[in-house]
């Protein structure tokens, strides 16, 4: 049987998938790491350099709803809403959300959630059509701290906790956050890999991701694992752990999340308003997942 290739970004919610990859040691499946996250996933996808992966919920959906073939919706991951951090560099002379106006926003790539999310961030501020940011691709998360710290761009918008570290450090600084208004991380695979082998391998992983779920491992081995296998400090692991639920059953996704989703990427300008119109099947592999 042929291995799946699996694409990952180095993110503290992908603790299953890890905890998992060790127990197959290769076996079924192989980790593929991508810097540039799900933008990066998007394009190894359609290159075919991996067959799955997951990764973040609107720029997946954005991809299909703007003509990306190369992929399809098989499954959810995350319930819970992202929080993404607002961070400028660490003299630098933004100070709030609202000094951002019409700045240049430094973004991994263009459809990246990061681009995405910017988008998101000025509709919830309200602001005009002179006063939308302007994106500067800066590919991985150091070159995006090195471009606020250089004054190359305003802002970046990045996961709070995988930034933390780099706030307690002194190299950057936080001004402020915004929530996605969806549960944040779903699984796309390539429409040319094999139907049974996605399921197996979902089939497979969830035992792992409802176990990481549990109140039990909460408790203290979720906490372990992450301070062990990323660095993160402890008290931040507990702190981030409160705010994120995985789900129960991956080989499911909702209608109904995938139109909202849907609805507010028009009002942000990041798809067209009559992807509204697209069936369902346009985004879900529906021979994978079931949608309800």
């Amino acid at each position: 049987m042929t291995k799946l290739k699996i694409g990952w970004h180095r993110e503290h919610f992908l603790s299953p998938l890890l905890q998992f990859a060790a127990q197959d040691k290769g076996e079924t499946f192989e980790l593929v790491e991508c810097p540039g996250g799900t933008g990066e996933m998007q394009v190894k996808l359609k290159s075919g350099e991996i067959d799955l992966c997951i990764a973040l919920t609107d720029a997946l959906i954005a991809g299909i709803a703007n003509g990306q073939t190369s992929y399809k919706l098989v499954g959810r991951y995350i319930a819970s809403p992202l929080r993404w951090a607002i961070i400028t560099g660490k003299d630098s002379k933004y100070n709030s959300v609202d000094d951002l106006k019409g700045t240049t926003f430094g973004i991994s790539r263009l459809g990246s959630g990061s681009q995405v999310m910017a988008s998101v961030l000025s509709l919830n501020e309200g602001w005009t059509e002179d006063e939308q940011p302007k994106f500067k691709v800066n590919g991985q998360f150091k070159p995006l701290r090195d471009s606020v710290n250089s004054g190359e761009t305003s802002v970046f918008l990045w996961e709070w906790f995988t930034t933390k570290p780099y706030v307690d450090s002194g190299e950057v600084r936080f001004i402020g956050s915004v929530y996605t208004p969806w549960p944040c991380w779903h699984i796309a695979a390539s429409p040319s890999t094999s139907s049974e082998s996605i399921k197996t391998f979902l089939l497979s992983l969830q035992p792992y991701v409802q176990n990481f779920n549990s109140p039990q491992a909460r408790e203290k081995d979720d906490i372990d694992f992450v301070h062990s296998y990323f660095g993160h400090d402890k008290e931040d692991v507990k702190e981030w752990l409160k705010s994120v639920k995985w789900e129960e059953h991956l080989l499911e996704v909702k209608e109904d999340i995938v139109r909202e989703t849907l609805r507010v990427l028009a009002k942000a300008g990041v798809v067209k308003p009559e992807s509204a119109e697209l069936s369902i099947d346009t985004f879900v592999n529906t021979q994978v997942a079931s949608v309800i």
